[in-house]
């Protein structure tokens, strides 16, 4: 069996010293040089490049935010290293709120596959997005069906495209491998978007990536989507059956939050997390994410680092197996 949760997270116990490692246990009180927060412009961080469902959700809250902080926010997108690059450059940027990222899935995944990437170095302030999992081939391919595909990759070697080495969709089809016994081979690229282009072009057999990611080249007939690796079907493609309907125990997917460098003070946390709950509950930032077929959340910081966490034991467990 092959689960990896993406729907809307619940409470989960930690233990004390695991919490302590993540979030920190200062005290760190606001100024008056964060009294006006915020008094400039604000960037926003994805590691990923522009078209995938992690800008899709980051560029969509942004909208809102910029009017819950009465404030420009510029999006920048930092690819490379299954997200690492960007990852990497959040966490060096001053903890003033003026540099926020979007934090995926594989935050809590790259450091325990050789990357310098360590979860507490950030400072989660809430979940805003889940993202199931979907495997598509150009729209040409003589694969009709998963059952297809996986058949053939059973006596020769398929290349699938997917978000970069290391990435939630790298082990989506690790875990199709290892449940279907197959010989899917993974091809990284610097996010979901150019991954999908490159299955469009037919650079490869198939591709994993979110549903957002593929839905509108499904719409435009460029891609066929074979299964959804969720637990459900999914409202923008309900035509479309789960692995498990198909006869394949695979449900995987990812998340996405709002987060900053670790050491924010008191008061600028507080207000971006009011500003970013608010934004999330937004009519436009739910509609837009529903829409995509991805799944809009809104869980705030204390909750999510529970969850944080336990994402990050329970990959440190999976990937010294």
């Amino acid at each position: 069996m092959h689960r990896i949760s993406n729907t809307p997270i619940r409470a989960l116990a930690v233990s004390a010293a695991g919490l302590l490692a993540l979030t920190g246990c200062a005290d760190r009180q606001g100024d008056d040089e964060t009294a006006d927060f915020p008094s400039e412009d604000i960037t926003v961080v994805v590691p990923y490049d522009a078209g995938g469902a992690s800008d899709l959700a980051a560029r969509t809250l942004v909208g809102e935010l910029e009017d819950e902080l009465d404030a420009s926010i510029v999006v920048e997108n930092r690819s490379g290293g299954a997200g690492s690059v960007g990852l990497d450059h959040l966490a060096g940027q001053d903890a003033d709120g003026y540099t926020l990222g979007y934090l995926p899935v594989e935050t809590v995944m790259l450091g325990h596959q050789g990357y310098d990437i360590d979860p507490s170095d950030y400072e989660p302030l809430g979940q805003i997005v889940s993202v199931p999992a979907t495997i598509a081939v150009p729209a040409d391919s003589e694969y009709e069906t998963l059952e297809d595909l996986l058949a053939a990759a059973e006596d020769e070697e398929l290349s699938v495209a997917n978000s970069g080495t290391g990435s939630i969709w790298h082990a989506a089809t690790s875990a199709l491998n290892e449940e279907a016994g197959t010989q899917l081979d993974p091809v990284p690229f610097d996010g979901g978007a150019p991954a999908v282009t490159a299955a469009v072009g037919g650079q490869v057999d198939a591709v994993v990536a979110g549903v957002s990611e593929t839905a509108t080249a499904a719409e435009d007939d460029q891609l066929r989507v074979l299964a959804v690796l969720d637990d459900e079907r999914a409202d923008a493609m309900s035509d479309v059956p789960t692995a498990e309907e198909q006869g394949y125990d695979v449900s995987i997917g990812g998340w996405g939050a709002i987060g900053a460098p670790e050491g924010l003070p008191d008061d600028v946390r507080e207000a971006l997390v009011d500003a970013i709950s608010s934004a999330a509950d937004s009519e436009e930032f739910v509609e837009t994410i529903e829409s995509s077929g991805n799944i809009a959340v809104n869980v705030g910081p204390e909750e999510f680092q529970s969850f944080y966490e336990e994402e990050n034991a329970r990959f440190e467990s999976l990937f010294s197996e």
